[in-house]
């Protein structure tokens, strides 16, 4: 899968913007659990009033608290909060303070000055336990003074005050050591609650100030719940927005991935000689150029929308975990360990057969092709059955595998949520004990469930596409191995250029040649020389190297010893390209492309003219048939030139090589589909139209070949003969004896 990453240089760009993105996304996603467990915390429990420090409280309540706050609070207080009254005030500043404060015109007010969060979070724990003490005071009245001041080392316990005493009045003209007495007693009742909880508790007393001064609670906390709704909503959105953009940038890149990978395969494949071809299967390749990159750039699909944003999402909330709540981490971690112990045996076992399935596609290709491919044979043997029996066991195989991976991994989902479901009821069981004993709020827990929820999410995505990945970590490696195989035949850095003095000589010195991984040479010291205006043509048994040698000459395969040079110049010194445009091959079996019949004769040669190919098909002898098409030239071809005979399709081959008018015209065994009369009236219509080319002919039958300037004939890889036709039925007992098989002694004397 690495080797494929260095194809996704032309994307980085839009890779570096899914990430971001991803980033954006994933703190959208984050911050929601803290809007909701703020709206139940603040926005509910303590309408709307988020922290024990007032926005504005009257004089003679504040003065009320600072009785129970040493001199360095009172002084933070002091700093902290500025005078309201009317003798201080512009006209317009009153009129506004009036709206929102109606008891200014009675009372005095303090308003709080600063927004910095850490004043606010220091005054926060300053104003806390006075208010609570204060509260339990206004609450209990006198008896609870009394109870306050009983347990004081220099109270009187027989002094007892009257009932309709000020408390506050008492406090404020005790000594300080006695004042100090009441908040020890008081801080030793607090001393195990929460900092949270003393915050919420002391909330009621803000709100009952509020009241007083003539500030709308209610509407302060429908105000605090719409407000943090609108930025959920808010972050929802922003949220949704980076998810579909990410999902059109991932979608972008793999389309891309997988357009590049299929031209760079298609290119690499169209540079493969004949022995790469041996070692990939022609299914396989298929395979290779559609499935298996489909697989990958499907992974790249869910890595770029998934496998980035599974990681953000997850250690977020671990972060995020861990600052809700230390007490219950111990969860997550028991969460983590469930999955990771599903995924790896649930892996472990799948593994295997999913480096299986991509054999059992290819196989399955390969019946199928070769199926259709011989058709006509299967069914004039009757093997329908046979064949069909074939491609079922390589079906069933398929299925049985695919179907063992799909139970295997329908077992994770139902798993996945057990585990969720399981950890949901362990925080709701721990978390509602937690909150039973104050040391966390309501909104805290269900903050805490979806943080766990998110990180149980992001580990089950990263499952889910690990389903994917095995097979498509085999595919990957699968188009590696294509663009990573060395092509056996490559141009030197520096070519040279055919002689301009020579055209059309072909000289073969002392060649040899072995197929690769094969024991024993195919051809061995081959020494020859075809010259323009001549045709030599090379006879032999079947297997004797005929057309391996004449594969020698385009460089399908690369001579192992002696030299091969045309026009005085080494093969292996000039281009491809340029060699190949000097030559016109004719295979053995006519191969022609979907088209039409037009299209299929200028294929060497795209700037062909009209009389051009008519001449060729001429030439070629296909003018007989193309005439008899309704659109003659315009006759669509099907794919491998179904709809035509095998005579014609080497009758339009051989009009294709004319057409481009090349030196050396090559053709192997080109007339073995043609009648008699035809391939005559072929030869002698190639001897008169293309005299100054060189000719090179393979051939089994006798009758094409007597007539060359010069016959090679072949055995077992070796020239045994060489010479005209009446030359080599006087001295080569081979040439006699295929000569004999075909034609009786007066045809060959004629």
């Amino acid at each position: 899968m690495l080797k494929i990453i260095k194809h996704l240089k032309p994307f980085i760009t839009s890779i570096i913007a899914v990430v971001c993105l991803l980033f954006v996304q994933a703190v959208c996603d984050l911050s929601l659990p803290d809007y909701m467990s703020n709206i139940v915390n603040v926005g509910i429990q303590q309408g709307g009033v988020e922290n024990a420090v007032p926005s504005v409280i009257r004089k003679n309540e504040l003065d009320k608290l600072k009785l129970f706050m040493n001199e360095n609070e009172k002084k933070e207080i002091d700093e902290n909060y500025v005078l309201l009254n009317k003798e201080n005030l512009s006209q317009s500043e009153l009129d506004k303070y009036l709206k929102d404060y109606p008891k200014l015109d009675k009372e005095s007010l303090y308003k709080l000055n600063t927004k910095n969060k850490n004043t606010i979070s220091e005054l926060n724990n300053i104003f806390g336990k006075p208010m609570l003490i204060t509260q339990g005071i206004e609450k209990g009245g006198i008896s609870a003074l009394n109870s306050s001041m009983s347990g004081s080392k220099e109270s009187k316990p027989q002094t007892k005050l009257p009932a309709n005493t000020d408390p506050f009045v008492i406090i404020s003209k005790l000594p300080q050591g006695q004042i100090s007495a009441i908040k020890e007693k008081s801080d030793e009742k607090f001393k195990d609650m929460p900092g949270s909880m003393i915050t919420q508790s002391a909330v009621s007393f803000i709100h009952n100030e509020y009241k007083v001064i003539g500030i709308n609670t209610d509407k302060l906390q429908s105000n605090y719940i719409f407000v943090a709704g609108a930025k959920m909503l808010l972050l929802a959105l922003v949220s949704m927005i980076a998810t579909v953009i990410v999902s059109l940038l991932a979608a972008r890149v793999a389309a891309g991935l997988g357009k590049d990978l299929r031209k760079k395969v298609f290119k690499k494949v169209t540079s493969f000689t004949n022995t790469e071809f041996d070692k990939f299967s022609t299914a396989s390749l298929i395979t290779r150029s559609t499935n298996d990159i489909q697989q990958v750039q499907t992974l790249m699909v869910m890595l770029l929308r998934i496998v980035f944003y599974a990681p953000i999402l997850g250690i977020g909330g671990v972060i995020k975990v861990l600052n809700t709540d230390l007490s219950m981490g111990w969860i997550i971690a028991v969460a983590v360990m469930a999955i990771l112990t599903l995924v790896i045996v649930l892996f472990s076992i799948a593994l295997p057969k999913f480096k299986s399935v991509q054999k059992l596609v290819d196989k399955i290709n390969l019946i199928t092709r070769e199926s259709l491919t011989g058709m006509l044979v299967i069914r004039a043997f009757n093997n329908e059955k046979y064949e069909e029996s074939k491609f079922e066991k390589a079906n069933k195989d398929l299925t049985k595998t695919n179907l063992f991976i799909s139970r295997l991994m329908t077992l994770m989902m139902p798993l996945m949520m057990f585990i969720m479901n399981g950890v949901s009821l362990l925080i709701i069981w721990i978390g509602s004990h937690q909150v039973d004993m104050g040391n966390i709020q309501v909104g805290d827990m269900m903050a805490f469930m979806q943080y766990t929820m998110q990180i149980i999410m992001a580990f089950l995505m990263i499952s889910m596409v690990s389903i994917m990945l095995p097979r498509a970590s085999v595919s990957a490696q699968r188009i590696a191995e294509v663009l990573d195989t060395e092509v056996a035949i490559t141009d030197l850095e520096e070519t040279k250029k055919f002689s301009l003095d020579m055209k059309g000589y072909v000289e073969f010195k002392n060649v040899s040649f072995r197929y690769p991984g094969a024991e024993e040479d195919v051809l061995s010291n081959i020494s020859f020389t075809a010259r323009p205006g001549e045709t030599t043509a090379f006879i032999g048994s079947t297997g004797s190297g005929k057309s391996t040698l004449i594969n020698l000459i385009p460089r399908f395969y690369d001579a192992i010893g002696g030299e091969i040079l045309i026009d005085g110049t080494n093969i292996k010194e000039v281009s491809q390209k340029k060699l190949r445009e000097k030559i016109g091959y004719v295979p053995q079996k006519g191969i022609l492309f979907s088209g039409t019949i037009e299209s299929n004769i200028k294929y060497g040669k795209e700037n062909v003219t009209k009389e051009e190919i008519i001449r060729a098909s001429e030439i070629a002898q296909a003018m007989e048939f193309i005439n008899t098409k309704p659109e003659t030239f315009n006759t669509e071809i099907s794919q491998g030139g179904a709809n035509v005979s095998g005579g014609q399709k080497q009758r339009l081959s051989i009009a294709r090589a004319l057409a481009k008018k090349p030196e050396i015209f090559i053709f192997d065994d080109s007339f073995s589909a043609l009648d008699f009369k035809t391939d005559a009236a072929l030869r002698k219509a190639l001897k008169s139209e293309i005299s100054e080319s060189t000719i090179i002919m393979v051939a089994q039958r006798i009758s094409t070949i007597m007539n060359a300037d010069k016959i090679i004939v072949l055995d077992e890889g070796e020239i045994v003969g060489t010479g005209t036709h009446k030359e080599l039925m006087e001295n080569c007992e081979v040439y006699k004896q295929i000569a004999l098989s075909q034609l009786s002694k007066e045809e060959l004397s004629a």
